[in-house]
């Protein structure tokens, strides 16, 4: 199919999963810093991208991607060091690749979680401070802003199961977080424009809520407001979901602001959810059910490239003035194998979903293996092999179809 002459072939990372380069100096802790993850392993190190970032960044030229998408740390910010970013984007330009930059991706400063974190409003105003700071120094040169990777999972896994850093699990009184992440969204919206930004738009995760049964639809309607809709509503529309609504500590003036407008919408998208009413004692309106037909990745997840055609879809059926969308994540963990055969055949079914559906860009989630969260390192999302003993890079024979992909 003809593609736009600005369509997007990119990958995504993020910084506290490959950066590494922690010290007391260079980068305060984060929330993700002392949380348990899978064997005790922590990302100190990681891919070590932050000393090895000219090698990746050659590695992206020669996969032939013209667009990286990134995120700022912002506990290095904090700590003072914006100049890794600015030599990183420099390195980026001269490759022919345009930045993308996500402000936040889930890596909370110690010091703003001790202070309240997500469940109290003025970090949605720290955070858009944070952002003029990093908008001034690289407004001129980033293609694309993204504001906040996924709240969704920030307070789905972080805040109410404990799942994720910080760890807190309160159910339905993780709520204001939803409220908080969106409300710094727009402040930071407003933020970067004051500083010059050129396209600002957002990343929110999205699945497909399946019903296990007809009777089982007011669940998965129940579950889709809570994953999809409580975080793309007053993006795209000003309101909440009505029964989340008066749950939310929202004031005059803030959805508003949530609903600044966007020039493009990110979907990162890697698998549909099934749901059943809940059982006898369950305090949640809906219980996931297992999706057994469709094939699984490493990390369990059903493979269904469909999904990401029914998200899109059902966002453009949503809103009626829908901004372009781009899939700012899509990918997949196996076990390390030459013929990679398995993630190859997951990126071709998922980038013929995502052109079909009519995108204006695709980013694969990874570059490279990194700290996968709880993780660890047992899972292995890259189109590059990372040795974590010797930091040796070795393009998959998924970086080869990717790039033939891309010069097609």
């Amino acid at each position: 199919m003809t593609l736009p002459g600005d369509f997007l072939w990119g990958v995504s990372t993020s910084a506290f999963q490959i950066e590494g380069a922690f010290t007391a100096a260079g980068r305060q802790p984060s929330v993700w810093d002392a949380f348990p993850a899978f064997g005790g392993q922590d990302a100190s190190v990681a891919c070590d991208h932050y000393h090895r970032y000219r090698e990746d960044v050659a590695l992206m030229r020669a996969l032939g991607v013209n667009a990286y998408r990134f995120s700022v740390s912002w506990p290095r910010v904090l700590a003072g060091d914006l100049g890794f970013y600015d030599r990183l984007v420099d390195e980026l330009l001269d490759a022919g690749i345009a930045p993308v930059a996500t402000l936040y991706h889930w890596d909370t400063p110690v010091s703003v979680e001790e202070g309240g974190g997500w469940l109290d409003r003025a970090t949605a105003h720290r955070f858009a401070e944070y952002a003029a700071v990093v908008a001034r120094r690289l407004a001129d040169r980033v293609a694309l802003w993204i504001p906040v990777n996924e709240p969704a999972m920030v307070t789905l896994l972080g805040y109410a199961t404990g799942q994720h850093a910080p760890g807190k699990a309160l159910l339905f009184d993780a709520l204001p977080a939803a409220h908080h992440l969106n409300l710094a969204h727009g402040l930071a919206v407003g933020a970067l424009r004051a500083a010059g930004a050129r396209a600002v738009g957002t990343a929110n995760n999205h699945t497909p809520a399946w019903p296990a049964s007809p009777e089982d639809a007011g669940a998965a309607a129940a579950y889709s407001d809570l994953h999809n809709w409580l975080f793309a509503d007053p993006l795209l529309a000003g309101r909440y979901p009505d029964w989340l609504a008066d749950r939310l500590p929202v004031r005059d003036g803030d959805l508003a602001t949530t609903a600044a407008p966007l020039d493009f919408y990110g979907v990162n998208y890697y698998n549909p959810t099934r749901l059943r009413a809940p059982s006898p004692g369950n305090p949640l309106p809906f219980e996931l059910v297992e999706i057994t037909e469709h094939p699984r990745t490493g990390f369990g997840w059903p493979v269904v490239p469909s999904g990401l055609t029914e998200v899109v879809a059902s966002l453009r059926n949503r809103f009626v003035d829908m901004p372009p969308v781009y899939v700012t994540e899509s990918g997949c963990s196996y076990e390390h194998s030459p013929a990679d055969t398995a993630r190859i055949e997951y990126l071709d079914a998922h980038v013929t979903a995502a052109l079909e559906a009519g995108v204006r860009g695709y980013f694969v989630w990874s570059l490279l293996d990194n700290f996968e969260w709880d993780s660890g390192y047992s899972q292995r999302f890259g189109l590059v092999h990372v040795d974590y003993e010797t930091q040796a890079r070795t393009p998959r024979a998924s970086f080869h179809w990717y790039r033939d992909r891309i010069g097609r």
